[in-house]
């Protein structure tokens, strides 16, 4: 997803050292006897001619140290903890998290035979994972085209399958967040309270600053007590600048912190709002004046309008999705939280729907806890 750059330094060659040729010292003729003279000469050798030198082709060389070959292995401390590969770590730890949505689809298929029983249970088991019900009948019908294609007779061969339809009922969800069309992109984070929006952009920053991006924050959810504080924090934390006022207008801070960043060659621009309900129609109005101020500040911007929600809300986060994308046009959609909870169907509902990407999906409360959606991956910890 995104573009990680490494600095290269080729190293000059080093001139070939030029000989010093150093004269020797002036002998002063002295009158000597025959037999001293006879002496030295047998013990006098002419020295051999010193080749010529070879002219330097470059002048103030800068010797630059060569770096060490790629396929050398660095010698590991005594103590140092074996490396663990970070994204097969991310998929144990989403497996785990939606351990208690995928628990009660599996067990469906523990049964003998495939009957119109089973397919009722995971009808019933798929509505209670917050699947919702259009994408609860498009994936028993294209469940039961695979298996009278693939001619299965067990039961656990079933799940495989539903697993292929997940998987491609969710690829369209599959999309990679985009940064550098524009300098800079500008990011509208909205969401309403409890959803986890402010951890959200903190975490975000810290995967744009991994891939060195410079970024700079505007604390627009002037309206929630220490939001300030709280987003403070996070830019400490992750090291980037913050745009803020106390007490200030939301509108105005965006405004300023896009001019900022444009005025400071920031790559990225991250505006955390207010959160607020669907519901309340005058703040869903703020939303859209903040959206036509950053316009203001920048032809073309905000680039993405990014839409966090609870994963555990289920049918309500679906909800979320489209009166928010209905107001301001949604661009993609961070899910949190979905650790721990037996409504992580909820996507499919989403895809079915409403497809809007899911940049990020969270299953923990790490900085690296935040990762990438990939719509295999996600299925595959679901059901298998």
């Amino acid at each position: 997803m995104f573009s990680f750059f490494k600095k290269k330094f080729s190293s000059t060659p080093v001139p070939t050292p030029v000989p010093v040729v150093v004269p020797e010292p002036a002998v002063v003729a002295a009158p000597l006897s025959e037999p001293i003279a006879e002496l030295l000469a047998e013990l006098i050798v002419a020295p051999a001619p010193l080749p010529a030198p070879e002219p330097a082709t470059v002048e103030h060389a800068v010797v630059v140290p060569a770096a060490l070959p790629v396929s050398m292995p660095v010698p590991a401390a005594e103590d140092q903890a074996p490396v663990v590969e970070p994204r097969r770590s991310w998929i144990d730890n989403l497996r785990q998290g939606l351990r208690k949505t995928g628990s009660s689809i599996a067990q469906v298929f523990t049964g003998t035979q495939i009957d119109d029983a089973l397919y009722e249970e995971l009808e019933a088991a798929l509505l209670m994972a917050d699947t919702g019900v259009k994408a609860t009948e498009h994936l028993l019908a294209d469940l039961k085209r695979r298996v009278k294609e693939a001619k299965v007779t067990a039961p656990s061969a079933v799940r495989g399958l539903l697993v292929e339809a997940l998987a491609d009922l969710l690829r369209p969800l599959e999309k990679a967040l985009a940064v550098g069309q524009h300098s800079p992109t500008v990011m509208m984070v909205v969401g309403v309270n409890g959803a986890g929006k402010t951890t959200s952009i903190g975490k975000l920053t810290r995967h744009l600053a991994e891939a060195d991006q410079k970024i700079l924050l505007a604390a627009a959810d002037t309206f929630r007590a220490a939001a300030r504080e709280q987003l403070a924090v996070w830019a400490d934390r992750t090291q980037v600048e913050i745009v803020s006022q106390e007490g200030g207008d939301p509108s105005a801070v965006t405004f300023d912190a896009v001019t900022a960043g444009r005025a400071r060659g920031c790559d990225v621009v991250i505006a955390d709002t207010a959160g607020r309900l669907p519901t309340q129609l005058h703040l869903m109005e703020e939303l859209k004046k903040i959206k036509r101020v950053i316009g203001k500040a920048q032809d073309g911007a905000p680039h993405e309008v990014l839409l966090v929600i609870d994963g555990n809300t289920g049918q309500n986060a679906l909800a979320q999705v489209k009166t928010f994308d209905d107001a301001i046009g949604l661009t993609g959609l961070i899910v949190t939280k979905l650790d721990g909870t037996a409504k992580g169907g909820v996507l499919a509902a989403i895809a079915r729907e409403r497809a809007i990407p899911v940049y990020f999906i969270g299953v923990g409360e790490k900085l690296e806890d935040l990762q990438t959606f990939n719509a295999r991956e996600f299925a595959q910890a679901l059901l298998e």
